[in-house]
């Protein structure tokens, strides 16, 4: 029998009660009411111990009767739920698909929280469990014809599927006996790479040269009448077709994917008219012989990285290794060797000396916010900002030098800005002014990009990346800070600062403001002469204007700063003080403090 915990009574006064009401009915199933209903209202109110005997009486009748229960309110359609009537279903439908339908089974039903309740009607009523209503019943079937169809479905498909699975496991098997070999009576193929264009192609009755070329598969098409691969060896693409029979049918040909590679035997011809290739040539295959299988599975490549995908996701970022092999990223990569070497040649013509500072340094050059501390054999030790500061120490014995290092920057921010580890080209010169270092900039910028735009090889990259690039005119523009500030301001509408602000002496022009300006004016733009405030300690002061240092930002449409640059203190009082003034002690610096005695 339940058991009742009834409110304590003071006789028949108008007072307010509460209580809290619990049935702990016999096996199979406890139930659980709502843990507390409050009620305001005359204790001698409807709601009398007779009503609630009644209610665990119906109660007690349903759970013997082995049915399946649905709380629209506080069931749930999960794994969770058993229906019993501790853990009921939320809907008849998912019911119905649990348990296999109506057919010898009983269903109870309630809304233990939402059902409706007439005015002067017990609340404890949404308690009782009822009959489904006959549209849910039709409902619910409904749902489980509709489920049991998606299951045969299901089955039949996973049957077709374990029937190719099983005819493809016996094609493979039955690949394993096919062997191919190379046709002694061929010409010996000459060995040379994708990149090697001075072989002779077969045309027509002409007979073209037989080679042998190494690469992995860049691309797969697997047809009737042949197999088509793009092989990629790092020095170009090419296509090789192998005509459908035993080179199609072997173990290796079956399980091809992208990234196997091997060793491709072959006569290399001119592609047909209206057909296209890679160089207008393809190796028509007589022989191949596989060097490492690629996974044609879950860890296939496709499966991992796309090139349709952003070159910025974790995954992309996490998979670099693999991004690498696509055309995109390949040909970024060769433009940047090509680029640095443009840089080493321009120098090397200019009487530069290249020198390798050091990546352990103690000491800032950009801000100590961004520097990467790590210890040193016990010593305080951080990876390098920037390497200008010890590249001057080699200009007395040396002139002019340069150097390409690695840059790390503690700049937690996923941007194209505010990279950890990059490369960096910098150069110091000695005995010049600011229109010296300015005419420098240009005159290094103008050589490089000439040098790579008239490597063919580099300018088709370049042409494939970015087909509207053009090569910046000289003179660049000169442009003053305070220049700059007046034309954001002088806009309709104004381009803000990053506080929603016309822009004011000492602001550091964003990004975005200075990207849109140059888009604007569409040139390349030398932006000079900015406040002392914003700069590095070691910059020197305008001699006209004291506020601002002989600085310079190059700015490029379409791409914003490229490059930096200023003029260095040479007085030693001088560099003292700008030690002070930013709080850094000249102890560390005493090998750069030395050069100004």
């Amino acid at each position: 029998m339940p058991k009742t915990t009834p409110p304590a009574h003071q006789g028949t006064t108008q007072n307010t009660c509460e209580f809290q009401l619990q049935f702990q009915s016999q096996s199979p199933f406890q139930l659980q009411l709502p843990s507390a209903f409050n009620f305001s209202q005359p204790a001698h109110d409807n709601l009398s111990m007779a009503a609630i005997q009644e209610l665990a009486d119906r109660t007690k009748m349903d759970t013997d009767t082995g049915a399946i229960y649905i709380d629209t309110d506080t069931g749930a359609d999960e794994t969770s739920a058993t229906g019993s009537e501790n853990k009921p279903y939320k809907s008849l439908a998912y019911a119905y698909i649990q348990q296999g339908g109506s057919e010898g089974k009983t269903y109870k039903s309630r809304a233990s929280v939402t059902a409706p309740v007439n005015e002067n009607g017990d609340p404890a009523e949404r308690l009782v469990w009822k009959d489904p209503a006959k549209a849910a019943v039709k409902k619910a079937q409904s749902a489980l014809d509709a489920h049991k169809k998606k299951l045969l479905k299901q089955q039949q498909r996973a049957a077709q599927e374990e029937e190719l699975e099983t005819a493809r496991l016996k094609n493979l098997e039955d690949a394993k006996k096919i062997v191919i070999t190379e046709d002694t009576s061929l010409p010996k193929a000459v060995k040379i790479t994708i990149g090697n264009k001075d072989v002779q192609l077969g045309e027509g009755d002409i007979k073209g040269t037989r080679v042998k070329v190494s690469g992995r598969i860049h691309r797969l098409r697997q047809q009737k009448q042949a197999t088509f691969i793009t092989l990629i060896d790092g020095y170009g693409h090419l296509q090789c077709v192998l005509a459908a029979g035993d080179l199609t049918k072997t173990y290796d040909a079956l399980t091809f994917a992208q990234g196997t590679s091997l060793t491709v035997y072959g006569e290399i011809r001119k592609v047909l008219a209206g057909q296209q290739a890679p160089d207008d040539r393809e190796l028509h295959v007589d022989y191949y012989k596989v060097i490492g299988r690629s996974p044609s599975d879950a860890d296939a490549i496709t499966n991992k990285v796309s090139s349709q995908q952003d070159p910025w996701e974790s995954q992309m970022l996490d998979n670099r290794h693999l991004v690498l092999r696509g055309d995109t990223a390949s040909s970024v990569m060769k433009v940047r060797s090509a680029v640095e070497w443009a840089f080493a040649k321009a120098y090397r013509e200019m009487h530069f000396t290249k020198i390798s500072p050091p990546a352990f340094v103690q000491t800032q050059v950009e801000g100590g916010s961004t520097l990467f501390e790590l210890d040193y054999y016990g010593e305080k030790t951080y990876l390098t900002q920037s390497s200008q500061l010890y590249l001057e120490t080699g200009l007395p014995s040396l002139g002019n030098v340069y150097c390409v290092e690695k840059s790390f920057r503690a700049e937690k921010s996923l941007t194209r800005r505010h990279l950890s580890e990059y490369t960096h080209v910098e150069a110091e010169m000695d005995f010049i002014d600011f229109d010296d270092l300015l005419d420098h900039i240009e005159d290094i910028i103008s050589r490089v990009i000439t040098t790579v735009m008239d490597d063919k090889e580099i300018a088709a990259y370049i042409k494939e990346l970015n087909p509207e690039f053009k090569a910046p005119t000289r003179p660049f523009k000169r442009m003053q800070y305070t220049e700059a500030i007046d034309w954001l301001n002088a806009q309709d509408p104004p381009i803000l600062n990053e506080e929603g602000n016309p822009h004011v002496f000492g602001d550091d022009i964003a990004e975005a403001a200075e990207r849109r300006m140059t888009d604007i004016i569409n040139l390349p733009i030398f932006l000079q002469k900015f406040p002392t405030t914003i700069k590095a300690f070691y910059m020197k002061k305008d001699e006209a204007d004291r506020r601002v240092t002989e600085s310079v930002d190059v700015l490029m449409p379409g791409v914003g700063e490229i490059v930096g640059g200023s003029m260095r203190m040479e007085g030693y009082e001088e560099l003292m003080e700008a030690y002070k003034r930013e709080g850094i002690s000249p102890k560390d610096y005493y090998w750069y403090t030395e050069q100004r005695k």
